[in-house]
């Protein structure tokens, strides 16, 4: 199997040397040609799923004889569909990897095949990464200390939350961080424009891991595909899925696991303020606008890279907008909905979490009584600050933030202007 770039502009590409570019040269996304039907069956480990949902996109890669070795590595922490109070919901928490956030999955598989895909005698590869609170962690964490990597994260000053802050100023050694002095596009944008950039590819070994990156985007279909299979086989039912989102890799992820035939019903975006989504989905053209700061940082995005994968795997707009839903969540609402958790379904969210409770509860409050997952992206104790006050007691950090919460962190303050990053990479 091989892939292409969403913009058309790019040959066909073996999976290896997409993995490796990160962007297509056009400034694309790659896509698989052709989406595998997946054969799979309930009961195994999160490792097997993984590696079943994962092989035929590997077939003809250098890393198909090792692919059990990386997914056993990726998905060394479970991802557990834990029912919520009342009404058979449940909540698909993916906050027990070293970060507590979802990435650590995608994150651990990527720098394990890129660092099986370098040739011994390479120049060492620097990990371009725009983060918005979590991806830069989960990322830095994968690539720490790995012998011929180096990671430069991006991430927007006073638009995180001050443990996230922490989480990306921590590692050091081969990890360096940059305060932007803009938002999380103004990011994005810097660093899509270094990967596009032909001659600085020339005097810079560069990568991806942003959630542009083929080897985010596959890994994450894998918690979805073991959701769905154990809910289906228990209850004879797809699963239906809200997922908070903000640059729609996540949501790509549960869309691509559907359209291989996995047990997947209704998906359903649950957005923060920036509603870019949520205009388009009621009908109004995609707009891209710019980002506003909210309690969800993590989905503070206001122009989704993902979006060109959506619109890649549909005819039309019409025909997108028969795939997918989405909703905006305000702060106020944000608020409310963690402060009323613990009563209401017995938890306690992540402010990004909490939106996709706000949506499952407007969908039983509109009759709507089929079986729902909302997607829990974070653990809420990188967010004390905002949760702590709402639900008047600590949230303890689990062991593996803890730890790192414990480190000396530091940062440097970077414009936000491609020619400041391309001084630094360059540098």
């Amino acid at each position: 199997m091989n892939f292409t770039s969403t913009r058309g502009g790019t040959p066909s590409t073996r999976i290896d040397d997409a993995l490796v570019a990160g962007l297509a040269p056009d400034g694309g996304l790659y896509v698989p040609e052709r989406i595998p039907q997946a054969d799979l069956v309930a009961g195994e480990t999160l490792a097997d799923t993984a590696l079943s949902v994962l092989s035929p996109f590997f077939e003809e890669s250098a890393l198909r004889d090792v692919l059990p070795a990386l997914c056993a590595h990726a998905y060394a922490f479970d991802a557990p569909l834990r029912p919520l109070a009342g009404n058979g919901d449940h909540l698909l928490e993916l906050f027990h990897g070293p970060t507590a956030a979802f990435k650590d999955y995608a994150a651990r598989f990527l720098s394990e095949a890129l660092a099986r895909l370098r040739p011994q005698d390479a120049r060492p590869t620097t990990i371009l990464v725009a983060t918005s609170g979590d991806t830069g962690a989960a990322v830095a964490s994968a690539f720490h200390r790995r012998p011929g990597f180096n990671v430069v994260i991006l991430y927007p000053e006073g638009r995180v939350s001050p443990r996230q802050a922490h989480g990306l100023e921590c590692w050091g050694e081969n990890v360096r961080t940059f305060r932007v002095q803009g938002t999380f596009d103004d990011c994005q944008r810097m660093a899509k424009q270094a990967l596009s950039d032909e001659a600085l590819r020339r005097q810079v070994s560069l990568s991806s891991a942003n959630s542009i990156s083929l080897g985010r985007l596959l890994p994450q279909v894998a918690y979805y595909a073991h959701a769905a299979l154990n809910f289906h086989a228990a209850h004879a039912e797809p699963l239906n899925v809200i997922v908070p989102t903000g640059n729609l890799g996540n949501a790509c992820a549960a869309f691509l696991a559907r359209r291989m035939g996995l047990p997947v019903g209704e998906l359903v975006l649950a957005c923060n303020a920036n509603d870019v989504l949520p205009r388009y989905f009621a009908g109004e053209p995609y707009l891209p606008r710019p980002t506003k700061a909210t309690l969800a940082n993590a989905m503070d995005v206001g122009a989704p890279s993902n979006f060109e994968r959506l619109r890649h795997w549909h005819d039309s707009d019409a025909h997108l907008r028969t795939s997918l839903s989405a909703h905006a969540v305000d702060d106020a609402t944000i608020t409310d909905t963690l402060r009323h958790a613990p009563e209401r379904h017995g938890v306690v969210p992540c402010p990004h979490t909490a939106t996709g409770l706000h949506v499952l509860e407007g969908l039983r409050a509109g009759g709507d009584m089929r079986p729902w997952a909302v997607v829990a992206t974070a653990h809420p104790a990188k967010f004390e600050s905002i949760v702590e006050p709402l639900v008047s007691h600590a949230v303890p950090p689990p062991p593996a933030l803890a730890e790192t919460l414990s480190w000396p962190a530091s940062a440097q303050r970077l414009d936000a202007d491609p020619q400041a990053l391309r001084t630094v990479l360059l540098g």
